[in-house]
């Protein structure tokens, strides 16, 4: 019974004009995956608590958060009794004062495009860790630095704290009245390969500017039922 006493469920409402959930690109094409990250997510943590790159207190917080379980939600945004389908969109910035390898000037601005999901409207909810999940739920609350949904273009357009739960159940139950998390399509962390069908680079091990780190994370996508 003290193991269960242990655990919590943390809910944060990821909504915004604009979100951005890179995973799998670097330099001049950024793109957004179709749901948050975990490594996103980590880092909007290690914003809020204030923690800094590369810093101590980040290396222990990513250890201790490897080891929280992720599930992603995505909410249909409902306009005159219509769902808003979600859009991706792609933009570009020109980046000026860049250096090459050897550290000289590349001269000519260099082009680089991003993408960004419109209408997007997700819960995230972390399970395990008691203690740490309301560390972490405080932080959201009164942020030591912004927090963004995955880029800092990206301002939540709602509070991002949603509560602490006993568990993941009761927090869906609270959130989404009478519907079944069935209802949504969702990704959720698993602990085995075959519980999953997919994996993502999105375990953050260090934020680090000159050494990021990132380890598979193994997940299962299941779509919303249809009736």
């Amino acid at each position: 019974m003290s193991q269960l006493n242990d655990k919590a469920a943390l809910a944060l409402c990821l909504q915004g004009p604009l979100q951005s959930w890179g995973h799998n690109s670097q330099f001049n094409r950024r793109n957004t995956a179709l749901f948050p990250t975990k490594s996103a997510i980590a880092g909007m943590c290690c914003a809020a608590l204030g923690f800094a790159r590369g810093s101590a207190e980040e290396q222990s917080f990513l250890a201790k958060f490897s080891k929280i379980k992720l599930t992603c939600v995505a909410v249909p945004l409902v306009c005159k009794g219509k769902d808003v389908g979600v859009k991706r969109m792609q933009d570009y910035h020109t980046v000026e004062n860049t250096v090459k390898p050897d550290g000289k000037p590349k001269g000519d601005a260099v082009l680089t495009y991003r993408q960004y999901l419109n209408d997007a409207f997700f819960y995230a909810f972390l399970e395990g860790d008691k203690a740490l999940l309301g560390k972490i739920g405080s932080s959201l609350q009164n942020p030591v630095w912004g927090i963004w949904l995955g880029r800092k273009a990206c301002i939540p357009s709602a509070p991002v704290f949603a509560g602490i739960f006993s568990s993941e159940q009761d927090a869906v139950n609270t959130l989404f009245k009478e519907k079944s998390l069935d209802a949504f399509t969702y990704i959720r962390e698993v602990d085995s390969f075959g519980q999953g069908i997919d994996s993502y680079m999105d375990q953050a091990v260090s934020f680090k500017s000159t050494a990021r780190q990132f380890a598979p994370r193994r997940v299962l996508l299941k779509e919303a039922e249809t009736r």
